[in-house]
């Protein structure tokens, strides 16, 4: 069944603040990773941690564009946490991706932090007819 992904800068305008995601198609250094984001091991076991850890998760696009269309879902998930590091679940996210020194514990994969202002600059995107009028004149 066709699922609808919101891009990530969607996903903050809604929640009105700064969002938290990660990406599974290049490794911290911005290398490229060849593994289809189904067979990342990373993400597979970021996905059992997030469930087993009660931490809620959806599927997302990355930031949208005005100049070029991403074509296909990339493995991106959105978290459902408030970058806070006050907040306990916060903090055990932190933990459980980066090292002390903020180096992921992970290969092939990023741990992104979206902010609400950056965001922003794309609420255009929620103007009806944005989207029907981007894909009449791709």
């Amino acid at each position: 069944m066709p699922q609808l992904i919101e891009h990530i800068d969607a996903i903050a305008r809604k929640a009105g603040r700064d969002v938290l995601y990660l990406t599974f198609f290049e490794d911290a250094t911005g290398a490229r990773v060849e593994t289809h984001w189904e067979e990342n091991p990373s993400r597979r076991e970021i996905v059992a941690w997030l469930d087993k850890n009660g931490i809620r998760w959806q599927a997302c696009g990355e930031v949208a564009s005005d100049k070029w269309l991403v074509c296909g879902y990339r493995g991106s998930i959105y978290i459902d946490l408030p970058l806070d590091r006050e907040l306990a679940a916060y903090r055990m996210l932190e933990q459980y991706l980066e090292h002390p020194d903020g180096t992921l514990r992970l290969p092939k994969m990023r741990f992104w932090a979206l902010p609400l202002t950056a965001a922003m600059r794309n609420a255009h995107h929620d103007e009806p007819g944005y989207w029907e009028k981007r894909m009449e004149d791709f």
